[in-house]
């Protein structure tokens, strides 16, 4: 947490295919939490891969949503930054 009541977060991961099939990606995003407990989310994420399958996203960025609520339900999008 922030001095200000914000948050800030950074995250990494991978998305794989039953093929095989990878992409890496890492985030990083300011969150706000909302009157009902849930934070809402807004950042930026980077992708890697060398997957032929994937290859739109190789060394492309994104700007994404991500909105949480206190049950537990999330919601994202992603939109590619060109």
């Amino acid at each position: 947490m922030r001095p200000d009541g914000s948050l800030y977060g950074e995250g990494q991961g991978i998305i794989m295919t039953r093929e095989g099939d990878t992409v890496t990606w890492r985030g990083q995003g300011i969150g706000h939490f909302d009157d009902s407990g849930g934070v809402h989310w807004r950042g930026s994420i980077f992708y890697e891969t060398g997957s032929p399958r994937f290859a739109e996203l190789a060394g492309t960025a994104g700007v994404f949503e991500f909105d949480t609520e206190e049950s537990g339900k999330v919601a994202s999008k992603v939109y590619q930054w060109n």
